[in-house]
């Protein structure tokens, strides 16, 4: 018999699934939104900046100590540094009129996307079993900084009118962190005493990615008081879920 912890940790990895239809919908309104993107991309790294330090790293620094958690904090940035040279891809911009190019954008958004989606359920896994309010509020934000990245993602395929390659990548896209919290439990199941660690390796992908990924996008829309006006957002969110959660 499945535990009822397990049975809650899949459940709310779909929140991911309900937010790309969100975010894929929001483009389909505001598909030439440069500022609403810009605003998107800082909410996105503000919200994943917050939980990983102010949640993830703490409780695995309180539970395992500050060497081993920097170590796992170092070899989840290691891991997802490694995958840019193992599967490259460039960070999104915007080049008018060639829809040949918008295509490849959102093909390679959509796998930026995957890859971090997967240590997203990770931690999201790990952290519902190490204290389920904690997990509730690592899926609750996880899920809200979704919407713009599938936003970003969509905008690009919808200009190019490539409705059938938009379901496909929301669909992997949205899935992505279904597999990645399967991923996590399969690691707790494996080495329980490991879970703080997991936490700190998970904040470490995540940190990665919005330093390495999400920045860049917004430079590129040269709109960068609205990515900060998004990270601001973020961390007002944060603190309001966590009045909830």
């Amino acid at each position: 018999m499945i535990p009822t912890t397990y049975i809650a940790i899949i459940l709310l990895s779909f929140l991911s699934v309900i937010t790309t239809l969100i975010g894929v919908g929001l483009a389909l309104c505001f598909k030439k939104s440069d500022k609403g993107i810009a605003i998107g991309i800082g909410f996105s790294a503000g919200i994943m900046l917050v939980i990983s330090f102010l949640e993830l790293l703490p409780e695995a620094i309180n539970t395992a100590g500050f060497i081993p958690s920097l170590i796992s904090l170092i070899f989840g940035i290691l891991l997802i540094f490694s995958l840019n040279f193992i599967i490259p891809h460039f960070h999104y911009h915007k080049e008018k009129g060639k829809l040949s190019w918008q295509v490849k954008t959102a093909y390679l958004v959509a796998l930026g996307l995957i890859l971090h989606d997967f240590p997203e359920g990770f931690a999201m896994a790990n952290s519902y079993i190490y204290n389920p309010s904690l997990g509730i509020l690592v899926a609750v934000s996880i899920a809200i900084h979704n919407i713009p990245e599938e936003f970003a993602m969509a905008v690009p395929l919808i200009l190019a009118k490539k409705k059938k390659a938009l379901i496909s990548l929301a669909i992997l896209s949205g899935l992505a962190e279904p597999f990645g919290a399967v991923l996590g439990l399969f690691a707790v199941s494996i080495a329980p005493t490991l879970n703080p660690l997991f936490m700190a390796f998970a904040a470490g992908a995540m940190i990665f990615i919005s330093v390495h990924e999400l920045y860049p996008m917004a430079q590129k829309y040269k709109k960068l008081n609205d990515f900060a006006l998004g990270i601001i957002l973020s961390i007002l969110t944060y603190f309001v879920l966590t009045l909830i959660f």
